[in-house]
């Protein structure tokens, strides 16, 4: 191509600006600059919540950019409206779902039972959800349930298949969010399936009993007790599953109640600490609730669970996801509806390798949700091509209350390990990994 003279001048003088601006112009030197490699951040249900944000403040726009999966649904609007009617302050939506429907199922399995004792609704629960005339609300299910009608329970949450006998989803849906603009932006949010419908249980409860009457002086009503994060590292999640669970109880009594008596609600604070919950549950015992709704993090309920079986009492959760706790000893008295995270991690692992990355890190909680989770991750991000050489698995223990995590150590490390792409596994602690990551000069993706 021909240049002018005068254009060769304007070059020039370019060229003599940017090589004292850089001392790069003319030189076979590449920039620093080109070398360092971006790093995207990826989350999990515990940290990809638009609370996140606002708890980061002036340095919220670390999160743009970062991508996750949570267990969700695609949620009906008129189901998010609803829940704003109890809680006109809510921004966040995970596990409210999943608690409605554990605590209608709860419900609906003592009607059923035709009893509020609480080894005969365990009896009920898994089959509440298989078999028998599939019903979708409160209302139009204890109806058939007062007429000792088998029913299949399809709700907010559980919408392809029942439980598996173990007592949690066969199925689940997993949402892909993606933070932009310091906010978890809708528009680019993507759901995909995970699990198999042939999971499902296909025993048969004990039949239903009919409704007779109304209740006598001895019946005593249904009193569901709240085990939720109200405090701790998970409170940010606590407001969509206080929503969840006010909603639930709303319909169900609007609905007539079970055994013709109003359900009780009791709150509980799980601290999300295993001596708070432990107090919670004790509390609840001696008030006289027969099915715990929580605790919310796995590691929570892996401590309560011997206090609750011991009690004799259910144990319901929304939102734990600790493979193990699929085979843990539970009398038959642990129920969830959030699905394993062996599910969760083959998602994880495909939103990262969509990517492209060279070098993964992996930072967990030091906790069974954390590892857990990790460990499935890995093995999946090996699964789909990555070499053991390609992943690396760091963990930070849980701090003390009124303490910070110090994760100086593990970000110097990623930094020298050079990763591309970093995901987090924790709740609301792990917000001080981000910013350390960024105070050590990886150089996060916005």
């Amino acid at each position: 191509m021909l240049v002018s003279r005068a254009s060769r001048a304007a070059i020039s003088v370019a060229c003599a600006a940017l090589l004292l601006a850089t001392s790069a112009c003319g030189s076979d030197q590449p920039e620093e600059a080109n070398t360092t490699t971006q790093v995207r951040l990826y989350g999990t249900d515990g940290n990809m919540q638009n609370s996140y944000a606002a708890e980061l403040k002036d340095r919220a726009s670390l999160l743009n950019g970062m991508k996750g999966t949570i267990p969700l649904t695609q949620l009906p609007e008129s189901f998010k409206e609803r829940l704003r009617t109890v809680d006109p302050k809510l921004t966040d939506y995970l596990y409210s779902a999943e608690t409605y429907d554990a605590v209608v199922i709860s419900a609906l399995a003592a009607q059923l039972a035709g009893s509020t004792q609480p080894a005969e609704i365990a009896q009920q629960i898994v089959g509440v959800t298989n078999g028998g005339q599939r019903c979708e609300d409160p209302a139009t299910c204890l109806r058939l349930a007062r007429a000792g009608q088998d029913i299949e329970y399809r709700g907010v949450s559980l919408t392809r298949a029942g439980f598996t006998d173990a007592g949690e989803p066969a199925t689940a849906s997993y949402a892909t969010l993606h933070f932009d603009h310091e906010r978890i932006n809708d528009g680019k949010t993507e759901f995909v399936g995970a699990g198999d419908e042939s999971g499902a249980s296909t025993k048969a409860p004990p039949p239903g009993k009919k409704q007779r009457g109304k209740p006598g002086k001895g019946d005593k009503p249904l009193i569901i007790g709240g085990l939720l994060p109200k405090t701790g590292d998970l409170a940010l999640a606590y407001p969509p599953l206080a929503a969840g669970a006010a909603l639930a109880i709303k319909d169900i009594n609007a609905a007539e109640g079970v055994l013709g008596q109003p359900v009780m609600w009791i709150d509980g604070d799980d601290g999300t600490n295993p001596e708070v919950a432990k107090a919670a549950v004790a509390s609840h015992v001696q008030q006289g609730v027969q099915v715990i709704i929580g605790a919310a993090a796995s590691g929570i309920s892996r401590a309560v669970l011997p206090d609750v079986v011991a009690a004799g009492r259910i144990l319901f959760s929304s939102s734990n996801t600790d493979a193990g706790l699929t085979t843990i000893d539970d009398k038959g008295l642990y129920f969830r509806t959030a699905p394993s995270d062996i599910l969760q991690g083959r998602a994880l692992a495909d939103v990262i390798m969509r990517d492209g990355p060279h070098k993964v890190a992996i930072v967990a909680r030091k906790d069974s949700y954390g590892e857990g989770l990790q460990e499935n991750v890995r093995a999946e991000l090996e699964r789909a091509g990555l070499g053991g050489d390609q992943v690396k698995l760091l963990t930070y223990p849980l701090p003390a209350d009124g303490q910070t995590v110090d994760f100086s150590a593990g970000a110097r490390e990623i930094k020298d390990y050079g990763a591309d792409a970093v995901l987090i596994i924790g709740f609301g602690e792990s917000l001080q990994v981000i910013t350390t990551l960024a105070d050590a000069g990886v150089p996060i993706q916005h």
